[in-house]
């Protein structure tokens, strides 16, 4: 599998001050990537640089080959009024092709063609006239989740996406992710769920206290001493 993000020695903050530094890292096609670390570690503001929005203080992030930051499918945190957003499932799927677009002001047939494929894929084709805000949360993550898979099919970036969820459906979004990633697409997930984080995810990424506590595989986590300290920590819990 081919590398799709190099990260060397980068150094994350603001114009206030430093909140993470020595990131190293690589993300590969294919790979489950979850971010670990408590509030405050620069998980957030990793995910700005991973989408462009604000650049390493110093070090680099590097997009390999033909892969670029644009290529991200971006699953947010929602807030209350993302979640009361009138607008029907159909047009926010179809707001994931807005990238494709360029300069037109029309979707194309295509585009229509992958926003209802996508719907049907997630199973919520038959939601697509409904208003987004009167759906549930898991249904509402389903539709964000398939607006992002309409701009990639190469890597998703999930920011705590089962938060506020109930039970059942944290493990249905959970579910179909993974299937996702079985397909070959790319998943970095920033999540405080660690239970989760060591069913699914590939590879971990633990961001200390303005320092990278660790990066490599699920299993060699289980055995680091920043994996074996935040689990007893955490007590098998969600953060």
């Amino acid at each position: 599998m081919g590398r799709q993000i190099i990260c060397r020695n980068a150094t994350l903050g603001y114009e206030d001050g430093i909140v993470t530094e020595g990131l190293d890292f690589t993300v590969s096609e294919g790979d489950y990537l979850c971010i670990l670390g408590e509030n405050g570690s620069g998980k957030s503001t990793l995910i700005k640089a991973f989408l462009g929005l604000r650049p390493q203080v110093s070090g680099e992030i590097e997009w390999c080959g033909d892969f670029s930051a644009k290529e991200i499918g971006y699953l947010p945190q929602q807030t209350s009024v993302q979640r009361d957003f009138p607008a029907s499932v159909r047009e926010i799927v179809l707001s994931g092709c807005l990238a494709k677009c360029g300069l037109r002001p029309f979707y194309n047939k295509y585009e229509k063609k992958l926003a209802e494929k996508t719907m049907e894929k997630l199973h919520i084709n038959h939601l697509a006239n409904r208003c987004y805000r009167e759906l549930s949360g898991g249904q509402q993550q389903r539709v964000l989740l398939a607006r992002a898979l309409c701009a990639t099919r190469k890597m998703l970036l999930l920011d705590e996406p089962v938060t506020a969820l109930d039970p059942k459906a944290q493990t249905n979004l959970y579910e179909l992710i993974a299937s996702l990633n079985r397909e070959g697409i790319t998943i970095i997930m920033v999540s405080h769920d660690l239970n989760s984080a060591l069913k699914y995810a590939s590879h971990i990424l633990h961001i200390g206290s303005k320092k990278q506590l660790f990066f490599g595989t699920k299993t060699n986590y289980l055995n680091s001493s920043a994996g074996l300290e935040f689990i007893e920590t955490e007590g098998g819990k969600n953060a």
